[in-house]
């Protein structure tokens, strides 16, 4: 099989055209061309009036000939042209009979089923443990403290339950982390497994959008199990056991205790409460850098025109999406996050009196707002003199918006307008902000740090000129981000092991390894892998 990129075709074109430029391109009669696939297909919009389709195909080509003969000659000169690199998954262990002790894996957010999934397909019969509730009871927690019918429960809403802080967001399955062993095309392929549709596998940033998410958790869930694998709900781990720096188990809340040499630490980024337990118990944890700022909303058909001109709407280039970045006079970065095209922003607290917001889509992308997170670059320069002070931080700026909202989990609001103008808002224009429960007028300069305002108010122009009507009066500012990655990292070994706790696994996004849905499945195939080897080992070294 051979792979050819940079194949450029007509947004509208005939299907036919496909095969016709593989020919053109691989300079070969047609009877030579056995079979060929799509691999990726994303699109460049760089010049809105002429948007084009770039594939990614995979041929199988007949070599025999002396036509092929060439066409293998010419792979080492065309940087376009290459051998179809082997991407199938291969486990590398498998489960010995008779093991003593099961591994635990904490959290069953992307990182935590992918590693319990793994671990269960080798046949080391996990035993997952949740905090929260499954996925569509956690589901019905979460809407219904965003609609004001129930109260926000601790553990249970968009950070924690079966699914992780992914469920409740757009999906998205694209990542900038380095996979030269294909691992996200092993999570993609499980994924789809589990009922997502098989385009995440070809189109360019794929996303499965929250409610296709809550059926596939599901089924990787009885997936798990079927395989001997076990996952427990509303079980949250409160101790950790260790004996001269090796993990021995883990405590309940119930007060039970499982015992385990190998747990996996999969708990996400808002486990704060866990952070502090292990710290207590000794893990080396150190701050890391985050970000923060507010939630951002235009409406859909500006950021479509922007981006794609007359071509804004059309079926294959969907609802369109943006990514931003201004470096300010005060040395600070300002960025877009999360963007959410076609989406809403969404109620993301997990403690009480505090406000958080996240943005979600679902898989249409068909809501009348694009959000996506405006926030500032901060380093442990800023919070320091303590592991957790990056946590302390966001929970104050957390308190702050839950007073500015009004005391009732609505969230402080702002116009662009008037927050470039530096005067509270009194009204709403052309722009209403999705969150749910509510958003409160008034001024969010007082809601993030002096530097971060200034920052923000810097950027908004500079976007403006990438994207006309960023800056727009009546586009909606929503406070404040500040889950937009872990405030620590728990360090760990090449191993996958804490470097101070043996047999303890940090993983995910949590623990500083991860930062989205596909990064955090991605680190727990590769942690899950690390567990097995250390247990065979293990088992090596006790017979020899």
């Amino acid at each position: 099989m051979l792979r050819i990129t940079e194949i450029k075709l007509p947004l509208d074109h005939p299907p036919e055209q496909i095969k016709a430029a593989i020919l053109k391109k691989l300079q070969i009669a047609p009877e030579m061309l056995l079979s060929y696939s799509v691999f990726k297909r994303s699109y460049d919009a760089r010049k809105r009036d002429d948007i084009v389709l770039v594939y990614i195909v995979d041929v199988e080509v007949d070599v025999e000939t002396p036509q092929g003969q060439l066409l293998l000659q010419r792979l080492k000169a065309d940087p376009h042209l290459m051998v179809t690199p082997d991407m199938s998954y291969r486990l590398v262990a498998k489960a010995p009979p008779g093991l003593a002790m099961r591994p635990i894996v904490i959290g069953t957010g992307p990182c935590g089923l992918f590693a319990g999934l793994m671990l269960a397909q080798m046949g080391f019969c996990p035993i997952l443990l949740e905090r929260g509730k499954t996925v569509r009871d956690r589901t019905a927690d979460t809407f219904g403290f965003w609609r004001k019918k129930t109260e926000l429960n601790p553990e249970s809403n968009a950070q924690f339950g079966e699914g992780g802080a992914g469920t409740f967001s757009d999906g998205k399955l694209y990542s900038q982390v380095r996979d030269s062993n294909h691992y996200g095309r092993k999570v993609l392929t499980e994924l789809v497994e589990a009922g997502a549709s098989p385009e995440i596998l070809y189109i360019n940033k794929p996303h499965i959008g929250t409610f296709k998410l809550v059926g596939i958790v599901e089924k990787m869930r009885a997936r798990i199990e079927s395989l001997g694998g076990e996952i427990r709900f509303q079980s949250r781990v409160v101790d950790l056991e260790i004996e001269q720096g090796q993990v021995r188990g883990v405590t309940l809340a119930s007060g039970e205790q499982l015992r385990s040499n190998h747990v996996v630490l999969a708990v996400g980024h808002s486990a704060r409460d866990t952070f502090e337990m292990l710290l207590e118990r000794g893990v080396y944890i150190e701050p890391k850098p985050f970000s923060i700022g507010f939630r951002i909303e235009h409406p859909q058909p500006l950021i479509d025109r922007s981006r794609f001109g007359a071509y804004a709407g059309h079926r294959l280039l969907g609802a369109a999406d943006y990514k931003l970045v201004h470096h300010c006079k005060n040395g600070r970065s300002v960025y877009s996050f999360c963007m959410c095209p076609g989406g809403l922003v969404v109620a993301a607290a997990s403690e009480p009196g505090r406000v958080v917001t996240n943005g979600m889509s679902q898989y249409s992308r068909n809501e009348r707002n694009a959000n996506s997170a405006i926030v500032v670059g901060i380093t442990p320069d800023d919070y320091p003199g303590h592991p957790l002070a990056g946590i302390a931080l966001q929970r104050r700026l957390e308190a702050t918006a839950f007073e500015l909202g009004g005391g009732t989990y609505d969230a402080p609001g702002q116009l662009v307008g008037d927050f470039l103008a530096d005067r509270p808002s009194q009204s709403w224009g052309s722009v209403t902000p999705s969150y749910a429960p509510g958003v409160h007028l008034g001024d969010l300069s007082q809601s993030l740090p002096d530097y971060a305002i200034a920052a923000i108010r810097e950027a908004l122009p500079a976007f403006e000129k990438q994207i006309h009507g960023f800056a727009m009066p009546d586009a909606t500012l929503t406070g404040v981000e500040t889950r937009t990655s872990s405030p620590i990292r728990i360090k760990r070994h090449a191993d996958g092991q804490s470097i101070n706790t043996k047999g303890l696994y940090p993983a995910g996004e949590g623990a500083g390894y991860a930062g989205g849905i596909l990064s955090a499945g991605i680190d727990g195939v590769k942690t899950a892998e690390a567990v097995a080897l250390d247990i065979l080992g293990m088992r090596i070294k006790s017979e020899s």
